[in-house]
């Protein structure tokens, strides 16, 4: 959840533009603010953003039974085959469950009862991460990608991410227990924000360590620089015990986490 100061450093108001869609089975919302918004510049880009969740959706799903990730799962693909995008998240999830002492995996349950490669925990962020790059170019703009509660902000390449003449965003930090109410807030200008837990979706966070959902209320919410890693550690501290949070804090020293 966000709520954005309303005027720039200078004082003058500044124009808010906001869309979505819904992609990757969630609502995904796009928010640009700055003291000037191109129309036609601004929905050019971020159409772009949508269409490459889109195409990075037709990969990665596991609802659709064409996309790269199923045929790879049930043999009709090799890892040689896929494409780079499906290497490349591989690799970050081979990487997450090392950083992570084994508390995040991308071996998940299926209906048959065996485990099999799904991405889901963090080809989220990943994705968002990539989508971004298309924003990156509005000249003057500060944008928020709201995935499912998952943010990540960021600034046109002109824009400083400090101090004079750059623009923050309030980040509300929602409350497991009341869904209705804000547990706190924090300032950014760019970085990312993403929480795990069980208000939402319920028992659906896999604990490799037990074999078992984990179904205990509450959430643990991280930010730092990447989405992608935010996701990841905010699934492996809910789920981890002790191992998990003393990998956090020797492998991720840029990120912070909350627990509630």
């Amino acid at each position: 959840m966000t709520t954005p100061t309303m005027k720039s450093p200078a004082g003058r108001p500044l124009q808010r533009r906001a869309w979505v869609e819904q992609v990757m089975g969630l609502p995904v919302s796009i928010h640009l603010r700055g003291e000037a918004i191109d129309e036609s510049r601004s929905s050019a880009a971020v159409q772009a953003a949508y269409a490459t969740l889109r195409r990075l959706e037709g990969i990665f799903s596991t609802y659709r039974t064409d996309s790269e990730v199923m045929r790879l799962r049930r043999g009709e693909l090799s890892i040689d085959e896929c494409s780079d995008e499906v290497r490349d998240v591989l690799g970050v999830g081979e990487l997450a469950e090392q950083r992570t002492c084994g508390a995040f995996t991308t071996l998940l349950p299926t209906g048959a009862g065996d485990l099999a490669f799904d991405p889901t925990g963090l080809v989220k962020g990943w994705a968002v991460e990539r989508a971004a790059r298309e924003l990156v170019g509005l000249a003057g703009l500060s944008y928020c990608i709201n995935a499912g509660g998952d943010l990540m902000i960021g600034v046109g390449a002109d824009l400083p991410l400090s101090g004079p003449g750059s623009i923050s965003w309030r980040v509300g930090i929602e409350d497991p227990r009341n869904r209705s109410a804000i547990a706190g807030t924090v300032q950014m200008t760019h970085g990312a924000v993403a929480t795990s837990g069980t208000a939402a979706r319920g028992a659906h966070l896999y604990d490799p360590a037990t074999g078992e959902h984990v179904g205990r209320s509450g959430s643990v919410t991280v930010m730092g620089p990447e989405l992608v890693w935010a996701d990841i550690w905010a699934t492996a501290l809910f789920v981890g015990g002790e191992r998990a949070r003393d990998a956090f804090a020797l492998a991720a020293p840029d990120y912070l986490s909350t627990a509630l």
